[in-house]
């Protein structure tokens, strides 16, 4: 079990090591509050953007699903014939501080895994930089056509100005319900949203809200994957051979669980979450199929190995989550909160 497997299981409980940690979370709360009430008094002011912001976050550290989520109301948006774009931290690349728009050959190490993904995904301009407004501002420079912004993680970007805010929940709902570093929450779990989505079979948290499903898509060839191609090979029919399922992703286990609820019975090669496969970590490993998640694939440009496979995860909300984010775009020119 790696570190950070360690540290998220120890969130889930309110053992010997979060309560040795309780003093440091409140001190934590405490400036995260006082941060929050800067900008509730207009202390410190909101910027607001000439185009509705959709803000897409989560309260609980780790990957809960905001990738995908970002990704769906994307795809929503562009059905009902917006022209979103997207503004994200970037984070797992190098390009922070000075906004960057993600290039078809952007590598992922300079403007990170997941932005290049959702820029593959969706199509749409996605500008990466650790100032959010500032990133959105030059996303609206180099496309006047944008209608509406999406924001990759920024629930806790408060100075940019949204219109509707959707937090992602996981499995893990709250945790043990203690702030960062004694539990995984970054700042309150009853806090305001729009729109709440569980990114688990069923709600994780005591909060209505929508529930997501998750499907694995056919296993592509890393080749095929790279033209734009997303059917291959269904994954049942790997079962009766050797497969090695590799993620660099924040929960590799779900993307194990998954294939074995399909039959397969991978060898399993949890990676951390963005990390960079140079070298390659299955090198030496003398199977029939290795399977990669796109988050991986992306980073993958260099590789020739025929036996890599691309293994998509389709994320469905459900239908009256669209619904409802329908009901709250028509409102967008209300000031932003």
């Amino acid at each position: 079990m790696s570190w950070r497997q360690r540290v998220q299981a120890a969130w889930l409980q309110r053992g010997p090591l979060a309560c040795a940690l309780l003093p440091l979370a409140g001190l934590y709360a405490a400036a995260v509050r006082l941060r929050q009430a800067l900008y509730a008094t207009g202390l410190r002011r909101r910027e607001r953007l000439p185009v509705p912001v959709v803000v897409v976050g989560n309260v609980i550290a780790g990957g809960a699903g905001k990738t995908p989520t970002v990704i769906a109301v994307v795809q929503h948006l562009q059905r009902r014939g917006e022209r979103p774009g997207i503004v994200s931290r970037g984070y797992g690349g190098r390009r922070h501080e000075v906004p960057h728009e993600v290039q078809p050959d952007s590598p992922a190490a300079e403007v990170g895994d997941e932005p290049r993904l959702m820029a593959r995904r969706t199509g749409v301009p996605v500008v990466v930089g650790a100032d959010r407004v500032a990133a959105a501002r030059a996303l609206l420079q180099a496309h006047p056509d944008t209608t509406v912004i999406v924001s990759d993680d920024g629930l806790q970007h408060l100075r940019l100005a949204r219109d509707v805010e959707i937090l992602v929940f996981d499995e893990r709902g709250a945790g043990n319900g203690w702030w960062l570093p004694a539990g995984p929450l970054r700042e309150s779990a009853a806090r305001r949203a729009d729109l709440l989505l569980y990114n688990a079979p069923v709600p994780s948290t005591p909060r209505p809200g929508f529930v997501a499903t998750r499907r694995l898509g056919d296993a592509v060839p890393l080749a095929a994957w790279r033209a734009g191609d997303r059917q291959g090979l269904p994954l049942p029919q790997l079962a009766a051979r050797r497969v090695l399922a590799a993620a660099g992703i924040a929960h590799p286990e779900r993307f194990f669980a998954m294939l074995e609820a399909l039959g397969l019975r991978p060898e399993r090669l949890p990676l951390p979450d963005h990390a960079a496969l140079d070298p390659l970590p299955w090198c030496g490993w003398d199977g029939d199929v290795i399977l990669v998640t796109e988050k991986d694939a992306v980073k993958l440009d260099a590789a020739t190995d025929p036996r890599l496979h691309v293994v998509a995860l389709d994320f469905e909300p459900d239908p009256a989550f669209f619904a409802a984010l329908d009901r709250l775009l028509p409102a967008s020119s209300a000031p932003a909160r």
